[in-house]
């Protein structure tokens, strides 16, 4: 739903929001502002934000919830309308007769109404002697207060829902769906756990780019430099395949050269995407967890991933420190993880795991003096996190949430003081490194690359099941094969896959007026923000302009010959 989210602006999630009933004019509706997220604080800011409709905008099959004057209980009591009707008696601040009123509204046959703290003597003449209460009128006509053992919510609800025929409304039900049409088969695919997997870094910068931050329609401020630095990082470090690579270094380059304070999101998307068909770029285009699967499909994925990206990058930036040489990250430890913690803070969709991880860094990241306490800070910092969520909804039974490396991984990294487990923290770097260096990095289910030599496009389909290469296979002669960024970016884009250049200059797609609201960036050329069509145009009119003063000076010359022959005097 990244669209939608989009649409209304939604970048964390849970995100709660609220729309007004009949709203004519488009509206992002209105947070939830709750003190906290507890299943309580939101029903009920639920609750008072259905009662405070108007009578003009309330929803037709919303009933009142406003409480009823002690006067109208007595004609409900005198006449017979063939149906229970549930009066709860109940003090101003409560609500429990609102959510009873909701709880009771689908079904038929019952009808509740609520009523605040009445006099004193009507309530004793109803028999109330306890707030909250609930006075059943019969559809015969007898009446009287409910014994319900607890004066709750879940109480008063079940009690009514059991009464003969109080039973739900018949509601008409979409149809289920085929499931022939749309399978949802997992399929296990068998790996080896001291490696890691191409498939699952390009899976996950998949979901980073094309998914967390098409949430935002424009980039700009803290958030663009964010991201710039992000990229620049991803850029120089990343371990991964050289058509990968070159796409992150491309996208880095175009950043860095942008003149602009704001982007829109579709104009990264589009370079993502390789609109522009430049040559060995790609970045696939689907989702294929390997090491990251898991035993349901709403489990480990994408998290997993992006801490396995963020692993990876604190032990590139230890083994190759001058690879951040240029770039105004150099010569800092903490570089790389405070690039992580504003990506986190900035960007990652779950509200409450950045705020936790944000906590985590202000109290001890600025400790981190050297690269190799930078490994060991993520390290502390996943283990802290696994703790945190171990016997969590989230957590999949078939990885639970253990200290990591586990004894079998990494014997050496484990110890016992007395009795007291304790880690080794020597071996404990030495694993991280040796783990997620690229030289552990395989190939097996990595996506096709298809043809890189041109345009680099991702191929469409299903997922790829073949590997590039054995699990066993070192892949430093690939790494070295590493293609440098590009300097000059192709003048004419191809405009066969359904893009076209405006007169602008900027690239724009024939199949989306969708997401082309905002103005497209041009892809710069020489790094001056120049792009194919504006070179063009300056060709031209050199061109147009060299044969003008061509044209003129050959006008003027022979115009001069015959004022000279016009004008000629014989000498005497």
């Amino acid at each position: 739903n990244y669209e939608v989210c989009r649409a209304y602006d939604i970048h964390f999630y849970p995100t709660f929001r609220y729309f007004k009933a009949f709203t004519k004019d488009f509206t992002t509706g209105e947070n939830f502002k709750g003190p906290d997220r507890e299943l309580q604080t939101v029903r009920r800011t639920m609750v008072d934000f259905l009662q405070n409709h108007t009578d003009g905008d309330r929803p037709p099959a919303c009933p009142p919830l406003d409480p009823i004057p002690p006067s109208d209980v007595l004609s409900l009591v005198d006449t017979r309308s063939g149906r229970y009707v549930a009066v709860l008696f109940e003090s101003h601040g409560s609500y429990v007769g609102r959510e009873v009123i909701l709880d009771l509204l689908p079904y038929e046959n019952i009808v509740v109404k609520r009523v605040l703290n009445a006099e004193k003597g009507f309530l004793e003449k109803l028999g109330v002697s306890s707030l909250p209460s609930c006075y059943l009128i019969y559809p015969n006509g007898t009446r009287g207060l409910i014994n319900v053992g607890k004066p709750l919510r879940s109480f008063f609800s079940s009690y009514l829902k059991s009464l003969p025929d109080v039973r739900k409304k018949l509601l008409s039900l979409p149809e289920k769906p085929n499931e022939d049409e749309n399978p949802e088969v997992v399929v296990w695919r068998e790996f080896d756990r001291s490696k890691l997997y191409t498939a699952d870094l390009e899976s996950g910068l998949h979901h980073l780019l094309r998914g967390e931050l098409a949430a935002h329609k424009a980039l700009a401020g803290a958030e663009l430099r964010t991201l710039k630095d992000f990229v620049t990082v991803l850029a120089r470090l990343f371990p991964g395949r050289a058509p990968v690579k070159k796409l992150l270094e491309t996208l880095q380059e175009w950043l860095a050269s942008l003149p602009l304070d704001r982007i829109p999101y579709n104009a990264v998307l589009d370079l993502v995407n390789n609109k522009m068909r430049i040559s060995g770029i790609f970045l696939t285009n689907h989702v294929m967890w390997v090491g990251c699967q898991g035993s349901r499909p709403e489990l480990r994925g994408y998290t997993c991933s992006l801490w396995q990206l963020f692993h990876t990058l604190t032990v590139e930036a230890g083994a190759r420190p001058e690879a951040l040489d240029g770039t105004g990250l150099e010569d800092d430890p903490q570089a790389v993880l405070q690039t992580i913690r504003r990506y986190v803070r900035t960007f990652f969709g779950c509200r409450a795991c950045s705020e936790h991880f944000e906590a985590v860094a202000k109290e001890s990241m600025g400790a981190v003096k050297t690269t190799d306490r930078a490994i060991l800070w993520l390290w502390e910092t996943h283990n802290l996190v696994n703790s945190r969520l171990a016997g969590h909804l989230s957590e999949d039974p078939k990885f639970p949430k253990v200290p990591w490396p586990t004894p079998d991984l990494c014997p050496a990294c484990h110890e016992e003081i007395k009795g007291v487990h304790s880690w080794n923290e020597g071996q404990v770097l030495l694993f991280l490194k040796q783990h997620y260096s690229g030289d552990n990095l395989v190939d097996t289910y990595a996506a096709d690359l298809g043809d890189t030599s041109e345009g680099g496009g991702p191929h469409q389909g299903g997922e790829q099941e073949k590997g590039l290469a054995s699990p066993g296979k070192p892949r430093r002669d690939q790494r070295a094969e590493s293609l440098r960024p590009p300097s000059v970016l192709p003048p004419r884009p191809r405009l066969s896959d359904g893009s076209q250049l405006g007169l602008d200059g900027r690239l724009r797609s024939a199949s989306g007026a969708e997401g082309r609201r905002e103005a497209e960036v041009a892809v710069p050329l020489l790094g001056m923000g120049f792009s194919g069509l504006d070179m063009s145009l300056c060709v031209v009119l050199y061109v147009a302009s060299s044969l003008f003063l061509m044209v003129m000076y050959f006008f003027f010359r022979v115009r001069s010959k015959r004022w000279k022959v016009r004008h000629h005097r014989p000498s005497v």
